[in-house]
Protein backbone atom coordinates (compact mmCIF):
# COMPACT_ATOMS: atom_id res chain seq x y z
CA UNK A 1 0.00 0.00 0.00
CA UNK A 2 0.92 3.80 -0.69
CA UNK A 3 1.75 5.44 2.16
CA UNK A 4 -0.04 8.92 2.88
CA UNK A 5 2.82 10.60 2.51
CA UNK A 6 4.15 9.52 -0.55
CA UNK A 7 0.63 10.61 -1.79
CA UNK A 8 0.54 13.86 -0.31
CA UNK A 9 3.77 14.37 -1.74
CA UNK A 10 3.00 12.59 -5.66
CA UNK A 11 -0.08 15.24 -5.70
CA UNK A 12 1.93 18.07 -4.38
CA UNK A 13 4.42 17.47 -7.38
CA UNK A 14 2.37 17.03 -9.50
CA UNK A 15 0.69 20.22 -8.58
CA UNK A 16 3.62 21.85 -8.54
CA UNK A 17 4.12 20.78 -11.88
CA UNK A 18 0.49 21.40 -13.46
CA UNK A 19 0.93 25.07 -11.51
CA UNK A 20 4.08 25.46 -13.72
CA UNK A 21 2.11 24.46 -16.56
CA UNK A 22 -0.54 26.50 -16.66
CA UNK A 23 1.82 29.90 -15.34
CA UNK A 24 3.90 29.01 -18.24
CA UNK A 25 0.49 28.75 -20.55
CA UNK A 26 -0.49 32.18 -18.78
CA UNK A 27 3.40 33.54 -19.06
CA UNK A 28 2.79 33.39 -22.49
CA UNK A 29 -0.47 34.39 -23.45
CA UNK A 30 0.08 37.34 -21.87
CA UNK A 31 3.28 37.76 -23.87
CA UNK A 32 1.08 37.06 -26.88
CA UNK A 33 -1.34 39.67 -25.53
CA UNK A 34 1.31 42.47 -25.42
CA UNK A 35 2.59 41.68 -28.84
CA UNK A 36 -0.95 42.10 -30.13
CA UNK A 37 -1.35 45.14 -27.79
CA UNK A 38 1.85 46.60 -29.42
CA UNK A 39 1.01 45.38 -33.40
CA UNK A 40 -2.41 46.94 -32.76
CA UNK A 41 -0.72 50.09 -31.42
CA UNK A 42 1.20 50.14 -34.41
CA UNK A 43 -1.59 49.32 -36.56
CA UNK A 44 -3.71 52.23 -35.05
CA UNK A 45 -0.37 54.72 -35.85
CA UNK A 46 -0.54 53.77 -39.30
CA UNK A 47 -3.79 54.00 -39.17
CA UNK A 48 -4.01 57.55 -38.03
CA UNK A 49 -1.30 58.05 -40.47
CA UNK A 50 -2.95 56.85 -43.41
CA UNK A 51 -5.77 58.61 -42.28
CA UNK A 52 -3.77 61.93 -42.41
CA UNK A 53 -2.09 61.27 -45.55
CA UNK A 54 -5.61 60.75 -47.12
CA UNK A 55 -6.77 63.95 -45.73
CA UNK A 56 -3.52 65.53 -47.33
CA UNK A 57 -4.21 63.77 -50.37
CA UNK A 58 -7.99 65.12 -50.31
CA UNK A 59 -6.99 68.64 -49.95
CA UNK A 60 -4.42 68.33 -52.96
CA UNK A 61 -7.03 66.63 -54.69
CA UNK A 62 -9.39 69.37 -54.21
CA UNK A 63 -6.65 71.96 -55.22
CA UNK A 64 -5.72 70.22 -57.76
CA UNK A 65 -9.17 70.47 -59.16
CA UNK A 66 -9.57 73.93 -58.30
CA UNK A 67 -6.66 74.97 -60.27
CA UNK A 68 -8.18 72.40 -62.85
CA UNK A 69 -11.07 74.23 -63.05
CA UNK A 70 -9.57 77.54 -62.95
CA UNK A 71 -6.88 76.44 -66.18
CA UNK A 72 -10.39 75.16 -67.76
CA UNK A 73 -11.79 78.92 -67.46
CA UNK A 74 -8.50 80.60 -68.27
CA UNK A 75 -8.28 78.31 -71.66
CA UNK A 76 -11.95 79.15 -72.71
CA UNK A 77 -11.31 82.82 -72.25
CA UNK A 78 -8.39 82.61 -74.24
CA UNK A 79 -9.84 80.63 -76.72
CA UNK A 80 -12.28 83.53 -77.12
CA UNK A 81 -10.13 85.92 -76.47
CA UNK A 82 -8.36 84.47 -79.98
CA UNK A 83 -11.21 84.11 -81.87
CA UNK A 84 -12.82 87.22 -81.30
CA UNK A 85 -10.09 89.62 -80.90
CA UNK A 86 -6.52 88.50 -81.75
CA UNK A 87 -7.45 86.70 -84.93
CA UNK A 88 -9.48 90.15 -86.77
CA UNK A 89 -6.78 92.04 -85.12
CA UNK A 90 -4.07 90.06 -86.65
CA UNK A 91 -5.83 90.07 -89.97
CA UNK A 92 -6.57 93.96 -89.92
CA UNK A 93 -2.62 94.04 -89.40
CA UNK A 94 -1.72 92.21 -92.61
CA UNK A 95 -3.48 95.08 -94.27
CA UNK A 96 -2.19 97.87 -92.29
CA UNK A 97 0.72 97.69 -90.07
CA UNK A 98 -0.35 100.44 -87.61
CA UNK A 99 -3.03 98.19 -85.85
CA UNK A 100 -1.93 96.66 -82.75
CA UNK A 101 -2.39 93.06 -82.09
CA UNK A 102 -3.50 91.65 -78.11
CA UNK A 103 -1.40 89.07 -76.77
CA UNK A 104 -2.81 86.83 -74.09
CA UNK A 105 -4.99 87.76 -71.26
CA UNK A 106 -3.07 86.48 -68.76
CA UNK A 107 0.42 87.19 -68.51
CA UNK A 108 1.42 84.51 -66.36
CA UNK A 109 0.35 82.09 -69.52
CA UNK A 110 3.13 83.90 -72.23
CA UNK A 111 6.18 81.44 -72.65
CA UNK A 112 3.96 78.47 -71.56
CA UNK A 113 2.70 75.11 -73.61
CA UNK A 114 -0.67 76.64 -73.59
CA UNK A 115 0.22 79.77 -75.54
CA UNK A 116 2.76 78.16 -77.52
CA UNK A 117 -0.38 75.81 -78.90
CA UNK A 118 -2.49 79.17 -79.30
CA UNK A 119 0.08 80.50 -81.38
CA UNK A 120 0.81 77.89 -83.44
CA UNK A 121 -3.02 77.73 -83.88
CA UNK A 122 -3.15 81.73 -84.92
CA UNK A 123 -0.12 81.42 -87.34
CA UNK A 124 -2.33 78.28 -88.98
CA UNK A 125 -5.13 80.11 -89.21
CA UNK A 126 -3.25 83.23 -90.69
CA UNK A 127 -1.74 81.25 -93.80
CA UNK A 128 -5.00 79.80 -94.42
CA UNK A 129 -6.37 83.40 -94.45
CA UNK A 130 -3.34 84.61 -96.60
CA UNK A 131 -4.13 81.40 -99.29
CA UNK A 132 -7.48 82.59 -99.56
CA UNK A 133 -6.85 85.67 -100.12
CA UNK A 134 -4.06 85.11 -102.70
CA UNK A 135 -6.49 82.96 -104.56
CA UNK A 136 -9.32 85.11 -104.97
CA UNK A 137 -6.69 88.15 -105.32
CA UNK A 138 -5.71 85.45 -108.44
CA UNK A 139 -9.14 84.94 -109.45
CA UNK A 140 -10.02 88.96 -109.25
CA UNK A 141 -7.03 89.68 -111.47
CA UNK A 142 -7.74 87.54 -114.29
CA UNK A 143 -11.39 88.14 -114.40
CA UNK A 144 -10.47 91.90 -114.53
CA UNK A 145 -7.38 91.29 -117.27
CA UNK A 146 -10.21 89.68 -119.63
CA UNK A 147 -12.41 92.58 -119.05
CA UNK A 148 -9.83 95.52 -119.36
CA UNK A 149 -8.49 93.50 -122.43
CA UNK A 150 -11.66 93.80 -124.15
CA UNK A 151 -12.29 97.51 -122.98
CA UNK A 152 -8.92 98.26 -124.40
CA UNK A 153 -9.90 96.81 -127.68
CA UNK A 154 -13.14 98.88 -128.03
CA UNK A 155 -11.47 101.47 -127.10
CA UNK A 156 -8.56 101.37 -129.96
CA UNK A 157 -11.12 101.02 -132.27
CA UNK A 158 -13.18 103.79 -131.26
CA UNK A 159 -9.75 105.89 -131.49
CA UNK A 160 -8.99 104.61 -134.81
CA UNK A 161 -12.88 105.87 -136.21
CA UNK A 162 -12.52 109.06 -134.40
CA UNK A 163 -8.71 110.05 -135.72
CA UNK A 164 -10.28 109.11 -139.48
CA UNK A 165 -13.53 111.25 -139.02
CA UNK A 166 -10.71 114.11 -138.33
CA UNK A 167 -9.14 113.48 -141.73
CA UNK A 168 -12.35 113.76 -143.24
CA UNK A 169 -14.38 116.59 -141.95
CA UNK A 170 -12.69 120.38 -141.77
CA UNK A 171 -15.16 122.09 -139.86
CA UNK A 172 -13.49 123.85 -136.62
CA UNK A 173 -16.45 123.09 -134.52
CA UNK A 174 -16.45 119.17 -135.21
CA UNK A 175 -12.97 119.17 -135.13
CA UNK A 176 -12.80 120.79 -131.67
CA UNK A 177 -15.20 118.76 -130.60
CA UNK A 178 -13.38 115.35 -132.51
CA UNK A 179 -10.11 115.90 -130.71
CA UNK A 180 -11.73 116.55 -127.25
CA UNK A 181 -13.15 112.89 -127.92
CA UNK A 182 -10.31 112.21 -128.63
CA UNK A 183 -8.69 113.26 -125.61
CA UNK A 184 -11.43 111.63 -122.96
CA UNK A 185 -11.17 108.38 -125.39
CA UNK A 186 -7.24 108.50 -124.77
CA UNK A 187 -7.69 109.05 -120.77
CA UNK A 188 -10.09 106.52 -120.75
CA UNK A 189 -7.78 103.85 -122.42
CA UNK A 190 -5.10 105.04 -120.16
CA UNK A 191 -6.99 104.30 -117.01
CA UNK A 192 -7.90 100.70 -118.89
CA UNK A 193 -3.94 99.88 -119.54
CA UNK A 194 -2.85 100.83 -116.13
CA UNK A 195 -5.96 98.65 -114.72
CA UNK A 196 -4.55 95.65 -116.71
CA UNK A 197 -0.93 96.54 -116.42
CA UNK A 198 -1.91 95.88 -112.09
CA UNK A 199 -3.65 93.12 -112.89
CA UNK A 200 -0.23 91.42 -114.44
CA UNK A 201 -1.21 91.76 -118.08
CA UNK A 202 1.22 93.23 -120.73
CA UNK A 203 1.76 96.97 -121.17
CA UNK A 204 -0.77 96.45 -124.86
CA UNK A 205 1.41 98.59 -127.39
CA UNK A 206 4.85 97.46 -129.47
CA UNK A 207 6.66 100.14 -130.19
CA UNK A 208 9.68 101.02 -131.94
CA UNK A 209 12.93 103.27 -131.05
CA UNK A 210 11.61 106.77 -130.08
CA UNK A 211 12.68 109.55 -128.53
CA UNK A 212 12.90 110.03 -124.98
CA UNK A 213 11.15 113.10 -124.74
CA UNK A 214 8.39 111.62 -127.30
CA UNK A 215 7.50 109.32 -124.71
CA UNK A 216 7.54 111.69 -121.51
CA UNK A 217 5.51 114.27 -123.67
CA UNK A 218 2.63 110.61 -124.76
CA UNK A 219 2.57 110.11 -121.33
CA UNK A 220 1.46 114.00 -120.63
CA UNK A 221 -0.95 114.21 -123.65
CA UNK A 222 -2.86 111.48 -121.63
CA UNK A 223 -3.66 113.59 -118.74
CA UNK A 224 -6.63 116.20 -118.33
CA UNK A 225 -4.12 119.32 -117.30
CA UNK A 226 -1.87 118.39 -119.78
CA UNK A 227 -1.25 122.24 -120.00
CA UNK A 228 0.21 122.82 -116.57
CA UNK A 229 3.18 120.40 -117.29
CA UNK A 230 6.00 122.29 -117.94
CA UNK A 231 8.77 120.14 -119.47
CA UNK A 232 12.74 121.11 -119.21
CA UNK A 233 14.70 118.67 -121.97
CA UNK A 234 18.45 119.10 -120.81
CA UNK A 235 19.43 115.80 -123.25
CA UNK A 236 21.76 115.67 -126.03
CA UNK A 237 19.54 115.79 -129.36
CA UNK A 238 18.82 112.45 -130.84
CA UNK A 239 18.74 110.29 -126.98
CA UNK A 240 16.35 107.64 -127.87
CA UNK A 241 14.57 104.18 -125.89
CA UNK A 242 14.74 101.28 -126.56
CA UNK A 243 11.61 99.72 -128.53
CA UNK A 244 10.40 97.47 -125.25
CA UNK A 245 11.23 100.84 -123.00
CA UNK A 246 8.97 103.23 -124.60
CA UNK A 247 5.24 102.44 -123.76
CA UNK A 248 6.52 101.88 -119.91
CA UNK A 249 8.42 104.95 -119.17
CA UNK A 250 5.86 106.59 -121.31
CA UNK A 251 3.01 105.33 -118.36
CA UNK A 252 5.26 105.91 -115.84
CA UNK A 253 5.73 109.57 -116.68
CA UNK A 254 1.41 109.66 -116.91
CA UNK A 255 0.95 108.41 -113.57
CA UNK A 256 3.42 110.54 -111.97
CA UNK A 257 2.58 113.41 -113.80
CA UNK A 258 -1.41 112.24 -112.93
CA UNK A 259 -0.54 112.20 -109.35
CA UNK A 260 0.76 115.66 -109.40
CA UNK A 261 -1.70 117.41 -110.63
CA UNK A 262 -4.07 115.79 -108.85
CA UNK A 263 -2.37 117.03 -105.54
CA UNK A 264 -1.41 120.48 -106.04
CA UNK A 265 -3.29 123.99 -106.70
CA UNK A 266 -5.30 124.06 -110.73
CA UNK A 267 -3.38 127.63 -110.73
CA UNK A 268 0.43 126.06 -110.02
CA UNK A 269 2.98 124.27 -113.16
CA UNK A 270 4.02 120.75 -112.67
CA UNK A 271 7.53 120.71 -113.61
CA UNK A 272 9.29 117.91 -115.47
CA UNK A 273 13.07 118.42 -116.12
CA UNK A 274 14.93 115.82 -118.07
CA UNK A 275 18.77 115.50 -117.50
CA UNK A 276 21.79 112.66 -118.49
CA UNK A 277 23.14 111.14 -115.05
CA UNK A 278 25.77 108.51 -114.61
CA UNK A 279 23.89 105.90 -114.59
CA UNK A 280 21.14 106.80 -117.31
CA UNK A 281 18.21 109.29 -118.16
CA UNK A 282 16.92 111.11 -114.64
CA UNK A 283 12.81 112.20 -115.40
CA UNK A 284 12.23 114.84 -112.44
CA UNK A 285 9.38 115.70 -111.55
CA UNK A 286 8.10 118.74 -109.28
CA UNK A 287 4.93 120.02 -107.57
CA UNK A 288 3.71 122.46 -105.18
CA UNK A 289 1.13 120.23 -103.29
CA UNK A 290 0.33 119.87 -99.74
CA UNK A 291 3.54 116.79 -99.85
CA UNK A 292 3.10 113.57 -97.96
CA UNK A 293 3.01 112.29 -94.23
CA UNK A 294 5.40 109.72 -93.03
CA UNK A 295 3.06 107.16 -93.23
CA UNK A 296 1.68 107.90 -96.78
CA UNK A 297 5.63 108.60 -98.35
CA UNK A 298 6.72 104.74 -97.13
CA UNK A 299 3.46 103.75 -98.59
CA UNK A 300 4.02 104.89 -102.02
CA UNK A 301 7.90 103.55 -102.42
CA UNK A 302 6.12 100.18 -101.17
CA UNK A 303 4.39 100.73 -104.10
CA UNK A 304 7.20 102.36 -106.53
CA UNK A 305 9.26 99.56 -105.36
CA UNK A 306 7.14 96.28 -106.60
CA UNK A 307 9.40 94.15 -104.51
CA UNK A 308 6.46 92.74 -102.41
CA UNK A 309 3.40 91.02 -103.60
CA UNK A 310 0.39 93.56 -103.87
CA UNK A 311 -3.00 92.35 -103.13
CA UNK A 312 -5.67 94.78 -104.75
CA UNK A 313 -7.58 94.52 -101.49
CA UNK A 314 -4.43 96.55 -100.39
CA UNK A 315 -5.07 99.48 -102.56
CA UNK A 316 -8.35 100.89 -100.93
CA UNK A 317 -11.53 101.69 -102.08
CA UNK A 318 -11.98 103.63 -104.54
CA UNK A 319 -8.38 101.75 -105.46
CA UNK A 320 -5.07 103.74 -106.20
CA UNK A 321 -3.99 101.81 -109.02
CA UNK A 322 -1.44 104.49 -110.39
CA UNK A 323 1.72 103.94 -108.00
CA UNK A 324 0.88 99.99 -108.14
CA UNK A 325 1.53 100.02 -111.66
CA UNK A 326 4.23 102.12 -111.22
CA UNK A 327 5.54 98.82 -109.24
CA UNK A 328 5.16 96.48 -111.58
CA UNK A 329 6.72 98.08 -114.49
CA UNK A 330 9.75 99.32 -112.45
CA UNK A 331 9.89 95.43 -111.40
CA UNK A 332 9.33 94.25 -115.12
CA UNK A 333 11.62 96.40 -117.04
CA UNK A 334 14.44 97.18 -114.42
CA UNK A 335 13.25 100.55 -114.34
CA UNK A 336 13.10 102.74 -110.75
CA UNK A 337 11.33 105.62 -109.13
CA UNK A 338 12.14 107.33 -106.01
CA UNK A 339 9.52 109.67 -103.89
CA UNK A 340 11.79 109.83 -101.05
CA UNK A 341 13.31 113.68 -101.66
CA UNK A 342 10.66 116.98 -101.10
CA UNK A 343 10.39 119.40 -103.76
CA UNK A 344 11.76 122.59 -103.52
CA UNK A 345 8.82 123.90 -104.65
CA UNK A 346 7.23 122.71 -101.19
CA UNK A 347 5.47 119.23 -103.06
CA UNK A 348 6.63 116.00 -103.99
CA UNK A 349 9.76 115.14 -106.25
CA UNK A 350 9.38 112.25 -108.30
CA UNK A 351 12.28 110.58 -110.22
CA UNK A 352 12.27 107.96 -112.67
CA UNK A 353 15.62 106.75 -113.36
CA UNK A 354 15.74 105.17 -116.85
CA UNK A 355 18.90 102.91 -116.87
CA UNK A 356 21.59 103.11 -119.58
CA UNK A 357 20.72 99.58 -121.28
CA UNK A 358 17.47 101.28 -122.02
CA UNK A 359 18.63 103.88 -123.83
CA UNK A 360 19.32 104.24 -127.49
CA UNK A 361 20.44 106.85 -129.98
CA UNK A 362 18.24 108.03 -132.86
CA UNK A 363 19.32 110.26 -135.48
CA UNK A 364 17.00 113.75 -135.50
CA UNK A 365 18.22 114.48 -138.53
CA UNK A 366 16.97 111.75 -140.15
CA UNK A 367 13.77 111.08 -138.10
CA UNK A 368 13.17 114.33 -136.09
CA UNK A 369 11.37 114.48 -133.01
CA UNK A 370 7.66 115.31 -133.15
CA UNK A 371 7.56 119.59 -133.50
CA UNK A 372 5.20 119.86 -130.36
CA UNK A 373 8.17 118.30 -128.29
CA UNK A 374 10.73 120.51 -126.47
CA UNK A 375 14.10 121.38 -128.16
CA UNK A 376 16.76 120.69 -126.06
CA UNK A 377 18.40 123.39 -123.85
CA UNK A 378 21.88 121.48 -124.24
CA UNK A 379 24.65 124.03 -126.18
CA UNK A 380 26.23 122.83 -129.07
CA UNK A 381 29.97 122.38 -127.41
CA UNK A 382 27.98 119.59 -125.23
CA UNK A 383 25.84 118.32 -127.70
CA UNK A 384 28.79 117.88 -130.22
CA UNK A 385 31.21 116.49 -127.75
CA UNK A 386 30.24 112.67 -127.52
CA UNK A 387 30.07 112.87 -131.78
CA UNK A 388 33.39 114.53 -131.55
CA UNK A 389 34.64 111.51 -128.97
CA UNK A 390 33.14 108.65 -131.20
CA UNK A 391 35.18 110.27 -134.26
CA UNK A 392 38.73 109.73 -132.01
CA UNK A 393 37.80 106.07 -131.73
CA UNK A 394 36.64 105.68 -135.32
CA UNK A 395 32.78 105.45 -134.70
CA UNK A 396 31.64 109.16 -135.90
CA UNK A 397 28.06 109.58 -136.15
CA UNK A 398 26.37 112.98 -138.16
CA UNK A 399 26.05 115.68 -135.45
CA UNK A 400 22.12 116.70 -135.27
CA UNK A 401 21.59 119.69 -138.13
CA UNK A 402 24.44 118.81 -139.70
CA UNK A 403 23.00 117.72 -143.26
CA UNK A 404 22.99 119.08 -146.46
CA UNK A 405 19.19 119.69 -146.37
CA UNK A 406 18.03 122.65 -144.69
CA UNK A 407 14.34 121.86 -144.04
CA UNK A 408 16.31 118.72 -142.13
CA UNK A 409 17.35 120.68 -139.05
CA UNK A 410 14.93 119.95 -136.51
CA UNK A 411 18.13 119.92 -133.96
CA UNK A 412 19.92 123.01 -131.75
CA UNK A 413 20.29 126.01 -134.19
CA UNK A 414 22.95 126.48 -132.19
CA UNK A 415 24.55 123.27 -133.83
CA UNK A 416 23.61 123.92 -137.25
CA UNK A 417 25.63 127.67 -137.30
CA UNK A 418 28.83 126.03 -136.02
CA UNK A 419 28.91 122.92 -138.70
CA UNK A 420 27.82 125.16 -141.56
CA UNK A 421 31.08 126.74 -141.83
CA UNK A 422 33.30 123.82 -142.28
CA UNK A 423 31.65 122.49 -145.43
CA UNK A 424 33.57 125.89 -147.01
CA UNK A 425 36.06 124.65 -146.46
CA UNK A 426 38.77 122.99 -148.91
CA UNK A 427 39.33 120.11 -146.44
CA UNK A 428 35.62 119.90 -146.46
CA UNK A 429 35.18 119.64 -150.44
CA UNK A 430 38.00 119.17 -152.02
CA UNK A 431 38.99 114.63 -152.28
CA UNK A 432 41.84 113.89 -150.95
CA UNK A 433 45.10 114.04 -153.53
CA UNK A 434 45.91 111.10 -155.28
CA UNK A 435 42.54 109.22 -154.74
CA UNK A 436 40.99 108.04 -157.74
CA UNK A 437 36.80 109.06 -156.79
CA UNK A 438 34.55 111.08 -159.05
CA UNK A 439 33.99 114.49 -158.36
CA UNK A 440 30.73 114.90 -156.48
CA UNK A 441 28.06 117.96 -156.13
CA UNK A 442 27.84 119.43 -153.09
CA UNK A 443 25.66 122.62 -152.41
CA UNK A 444 27.03 125.75 -152.00
CA UNK A 445 26.67 127.46 -148.80
CA UNK A 446 26.70 131.65 -148.57
CA UNK A 447 29.62 132.41 -145.81
CA UNK A 448 28.56 133.47 -142.77
CA UNK A 449 29.42 137.56 -142.46
CA UNK A 450 30.94 139.19 -139.38
CA UNK A 451 28.02 140.71 -138.31
CA UNK A 452 25.94 137.78 -138.52
CA UNK A 453 28.92 135.45 -136.77
CA UNK A 454 28.69 137.77 -133.78
CA UNK A 455 25.36 138.08 -133.71
CA UNK A 456 23.94 134.34 -131.60
CA UNK A 457 21.09 132.89 -133.36
CA UNK A 458 18.08 133.31 -130.92
CA UNK A 459 16.88 130.36 -129.54
CA UNK A 460 13.79 128.38 -131.08
CA UNK A 461 10.55 129.21 -129.50
CA UNK A 462 8.49 126.29 -127.71
CA UNK A 463 5.39 125.19 -129.17
CA UNK A 464 2.62 124.53 -126.54
CA UNK A 465 0.07 122.19 -127.41
CA UNK A 466 -2.77 125.08 -126.81
CA UNK A 467 -0.73 127.20 -129.46
CA UNK A 468 -0.55 124.51 -132.43
CA UNK A 469 -4.22 123.28 -131.52
CA UNK A 470 -4.82 127.35 -132.01
CA UNK A 471 -3.10 127.65 -135.07
CA UNK A 472 -4.49 123.97 -136.69
CA UNK A 473 -8.12 125.57 -136.07
CA UNK A 474 -7.04 128.97 -138.07
CA UNK A 475 -5.79 127.18 -140.16
CA UNK A 476 -9.15 124.59 -140.89
CA UNK A 477 -11.11 128.18 -140.19
CA UNK A 478 -8.97 129.74 -143.53
CA UNK A 479 -10.02 126.84 -145.34
CA UNK A 480 -13.77 126.47 -144.45
CA UNK A 481 -13.95 130.29 -144.99
CA UNK A 482 -11.86 130.13 -148.98
CA UNK A 483 -14.56 127.28 -149.60
CA UNK A 484 -17.39 129.15 -148.77
CA UNK A 485 -16.37 132.37 -151.19
CA UNK A 486 -15.68 129.78 -153.99
CA UNK A 487 -19.36 127.87 -153.42
CA UNK A 488 -22.23 129.25 -155.33
CA UNK A 489 -25.30 130.83 -153.27
CA UNK A 490 -27.55 128.15 -152.38
CA UNK A 491 -25.32 125.32 -152.36
CA UNK A 492 -24.58 123.57 -148.72
CA UNK A 493 -21.23 124.21 -147.63
CA UNK A 494 -20.29 120.95 -146.25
Amino acid sequence: MIEIPDLALGGLSAGTLLAFALGGGLWRSRLHRARQDEEIAVLRTRLDRSGQELDGARGELGQARGEADSVRVALAAEIVHLADKRISAEVAHAAHPHVRVPGPLDPELAGGALVDGLDQVLAGVLAAIDRERGRVDAAARAGMRGATRDIQAGLYRLQDQLRVLQERYDDPELAQTLYALDHENEQSLRRAQVTAVVCGAWVGLAREESHLVEAVTGGQSRLVGYHRVQVNNHLEPGTALVSHAVEPVAIITAELLDNALRHSAPDTQVIVNLERVHHGVAITVDDSGVGMAPEERAWADRMVAGKDPILLSELGDPPRLGLAAIGQLTRRFDLSVDLSSPSPYGGVRAVLLVKSHLLSHIDPAEQPPAASTPRSTRPAADAAAPQGRAAVHGHAEPLAGATDDPAAGHGDATVAADVRPARDTPAATAPPAGDDVLPQRRRRVRPATAAEAATPNPPPLAVTPDQAAAALGALQSGTAAARAVTDTEGSDPR
